[in-house]
């Protein structure tokens, strides 16, 4: 399936117009392509619909796909545990792309101008292994596609579901591949929340550099995991993204360090650095403190102070990632440690980034806090 992932990227990546030929140019090899370049580029951008102010969300609609504009993933990441304590991480993600802005003709049924992606990954840190898994597929025939009512996202038997109506809690997810899989029921612990200002999540000095983006912060979650064959009974907490836009990034950012922070007071942080090319952050760097009856507050970069304090170099010594890092708000007198529960998750599909499961420790207000998340590292490699 690796092979043939690669092989369906290569032809994408020749289509004219659709931002995958500059992502390739940017890659670090011939396998990988840029996940920045992707989510950037003026030039790729002209004729799609932007983001550029709040909306009105429209639930169940909003839960499906928005076609029109160039980028859009479902994003699950979570931390579970085995009857026996054993930890786990998991990651699975659909992603939509719209390769061209205008309508062509189609003289076939497997015609579309939307490619499909999906990742799924499972870290084990007992075993030290860190498994993962991409599939992509048109966005024609049946192959790939979401839908409101009833929730549904696909990619093939790859599958993220739910129910009619706004809420479509509780929600399913059923992923395979080559002795590795997910089966999990999610059930969310508190309402949707939206990014940035309601929803309107802005990453650049223009109004269109910005995506519309909502998340699900603490999903009660259980099922069961198989890695290399074995079937683990788990428990424990996810976290759900949506997102979409058409030119999220400016050309001078370079990549992003992104967290989500389940804690053991019931607060949740989302937190991300954009890096910029002369190796600062940028100022539309920001994140979302959830509090525990839900209510929540966009946390701007001066309120939050995140630092590096150890990295991982990959065995191609073509990437350095950090791998632990504090985090300190001292508004909220809350002081962090987070570090990977394995230091080597880094995919290697289509697109070269870390995604990883991560631990917590800390405290607040003098007292003592924990909690676990999960890490995104981009635009690291060389």
């Amino acid at each position: 399936m690796r092979g043939l992932a690669l092989v369906l990227l290569s032809l994408v990546a020749l289509l004219p117009g659709c931002g995958f030929e500059t992502a390739r140019d940017e890659a670090d090899d011939g396998n990988s392509t840029s996940v920045t370049g992707v989510l950037s580029g003026e030039d790729v951008a002209e004729g799609f619909p932007r983001v550029t102010g709040p909306r009105e969300f429209e639930f169940p609609a909003d839960h499906g796909a928005h076609p029109e504009y160039r980028h859009e993933w479902w994003y699950v990441t979570g931390n579970l545990e085995g009857d026996d304590g054993r930890r786990f991480g998991y990651q699975l993600t659909f992603f939509r792309f719209r390769l061209v802005p205008d309508e062509v003709e189609r003289r076939s049924g497997l015609a579309t101008d939307q490619v499909w992606m999906a990742h799924l990954a499972v870290t084990d840190p007992a075993g030290g292994r860190f498994e993962h898994a991409e599939r992509l597929a048109r966005g024609a025939a049946g192959l790939a596609g979401a839908q409101p009512e009833p929730f549904r996202v696909w990619l093939e038997d790859w599958e993220l579901a739910g129910h009619d109506g706004e809420d479509v809690m509780p929600m399913t997810i059923s992923a395979e591949e080559d002795g590795l899989s997910v089966q999990l029921r999610m059930q969310a612990r508190k309402p949707l929340v939206l990014q940035g200002d309601r929803g309107y999540s802005r990453k650049g000095p223009d109004p269109g550099n910005a995506s519309h983006y909502y998340s699900w912060t603490r999903l009660d979650t259980e099922g069961e995991l198989t890695v290399d064959g074995e079937r683990i009974a788990v428990s424990g907490e996810s976290w759900m993204d949506r997102e979409w836009g058409t030119s999220t990034l400016t050309e001078e950012q370079t990549g992003w360090d992104w967290l989500s922070l389940q804690l053991s007071d019931d607060r949740e942080i989302m937190f991300y650095h954009l890096r910029r090319e002369d190796g600062g952050v940028d100022p539309h760097s920001k994140g979302l403190l959830v509090e525990t009856d839900g209510a929540h507050r966009v946390l701007d970069l001066d309120e939050v102070r995140l630092r590096a304090t150890r990295y991982w170099d990959s065995d191609d010594g073509r990437a350095r990632y950090p791998v632990a890092w504090t985090l300190e708000i001292p508004g909220e007198d809350l002081q962090l440690v987070i570090e990977a529960i394995l230091d080597e998750q880094e995919l290697r599909n289509g697109f070269r980034y870390w995604e990883g499961a991560v631990d917590v420790s800390g405290s607040r207000a003098g007292q003592e806090v924990t909690g676990h998340g999960y890490a995104e590292l981009t635009g690291y490699a060389e």
